[in-house]
């Protein structure tokens, strides 16, 4: 990690995504745990972009930092690769709202298609995984939003409305969940299985 310096130097934003954020000094406080000990120094810090705050903190002012709050929210490593590549490109267009909300519907359809739904339109596709109960019925309404949101980009709707980057945000939290509960979820069980199997032998 850099230094606790007057700019904080991070790859993105963890508010906004945007590649090398200004993020700026704006304040510096000292604290120390309930015995005088454990003294750091911390910096906040405010991305010239978007406004976020991001705090960091190092033994003393220009020593390496050793952690900074929020982190850049990453994808799971148990999605597979071409959706787990689509959501995390999202992750990281969410200062270009409209081109993050065109990858989730990517993502959702990626998912489908590994999940073995490769025929017919993303429309199709969703109905046929809700009428397998693969997802529900409530789950199939909110991608048909994520799929309909991105047509209107895709295809330039004038009546459309720019999506926002709380839009963005919360597309990308369905795809997540959505990501969540066809890969991430059954793939830890599948592994808490096989430890029972190994622990018991």
């Amino acid at each position: 990690m850099p230094g606790l310096k007057p700019n904080l130097l991070l790859p993105r934003c963890p508010h906004c995504s945007v590649a090398s954020p200004n993020l700026a000094q704006q304040h510096r406080v000292e604290t120390k745990d309930h015995s005088a000990g454990n003294p750091r120094q911390w910096g906040i810090y405010v991305c010239s972009r978007c406004g976020g705050v991001v705090t960091a903190c190092a033994r003393k002012i220009g020593a390496e930092i050793q952690d900074h709050f929020p982190k850049s929210p990453s994808v799971q490593s148990d999605l597979p690769e071409r959706p787990r590549t689509y959501l995390q490109q999202a992750l990281e267009s969410l200062h270009a709202p409209a081109g993050a909300v065109m990858l989730t519907a990517s993502a959702v359809d990626s998912m489908l298609k590994e999940r073995g739904y490769k025929e017919g339109s993303l429309y199709s596709r969703i109905e046929a995984a809700a009428s397998d109960h693969l997802i529900t019925k409530d789950m199939a309404t909110w991608a048909h939003e994520v799929r309909l949101d991105a047509n209107d980009q895709r295809h330039a709707d004038d009546g459309g409305a720019l999506p926002s980057s709380e839009d963005a945000q919360r597309v990308i939290e369905f795809v997540t969940a959505l990501g969540e509960i066809l890969f991430v979820l059954p793939n830890r069980v599948a592994r808490g299985i096989q430890s029972a199997k190994t622990t018991d032998n």
